[in-house]
């Protein structure tokens, strides 16, 4: 089974999450793709996000209905920041037949080698990352993702699935700050838990 874990905050997740995770899974021919809410990203220490239990009520609400999205709570029943290595390690432990995946915002790119037991996760999951104009379309062969200055890694080696969706949390959060309307930019369930729990009302931006 071709199995992608799909990591991240998701504070709050919103349709661009859904459209790209859709994407990856036409592109790359999965078999599922599995959202996995973190408590608290290592890379996100300064913003305290909100409850991981509403987050993970969030991410359940937006993929009910979709049989090859799954929701997997285990990052936000374990204290302290979430590590992609202990995720993916306990993966594998449960699925050892499957191929693994693990999907990544562009923007996450030139940090990778900095993340714990990086060399590690290279052997045990195919790193594909989410573009958008970062990339020149020339064919794969001169396609490249930087995962440090100046050291290339070519298509093959790191797949970027390209597709713009112009949708983040940030703008989300912002806009209900603001009293502003959110209305297509996420679910209307996961719409319906920000304005139950009022979430991000007194963010400033």
């Amino acid at each position: 089974m071709r199995t992608a874990l799909y990591g991240g905050s998701f504070d709050p997740i919103h349709h661009g999450h859904l459209i790209l995770a859709r994407e990856a899974m036409e592109q790359l021919s999965l078999d599922r793709v599995i959202f996995i809410p973190a408590t608290q990203s290592p890379h996100k220490l300064t913003r305290v996000p909100a409850p991981p239990a509403v987050r993970l009520a969030m991410v359940r609400a937006a993929i009910a209905g979709e049989a090859r999205f799954e929701c997997d709570a285990s990052e936000t029943e374990r204290e302290g920041p979430s590590f992609t290595a202990d995720t993916v390690e306990a993966w594998r432990a449960k699925f050892p037949g499957d191929e693994f995946f693990c999907l990544i915002g562009e923007d996450n790119v030139r940090e990778l080698p900095t993340w714990r037991r990086y060399d590690e996760l290279r052997g045990m999951v195919q790193f594909v990352v989410f573009g958008r104009d970062a990339y020149p379309s020339h064919g794969a062969d001169e396609v490249f993702v930087t995962i440090d200055p100046g050291v290339p890694a070519p298509l093959r080696e790191m797949p970027v699935i390209q597709r713009r969706v112009d949708i983040s949390a940030t703008e989300v959060r912002k806009r209900v700050a603001q009293r502003r309307s959110i209305r297509y930019l996420v679910p209307e369930a996961v719409r319906e838990i920000i304005e139950t729990h009022r979430l991000y009302q007194g963010e400033s931006h």
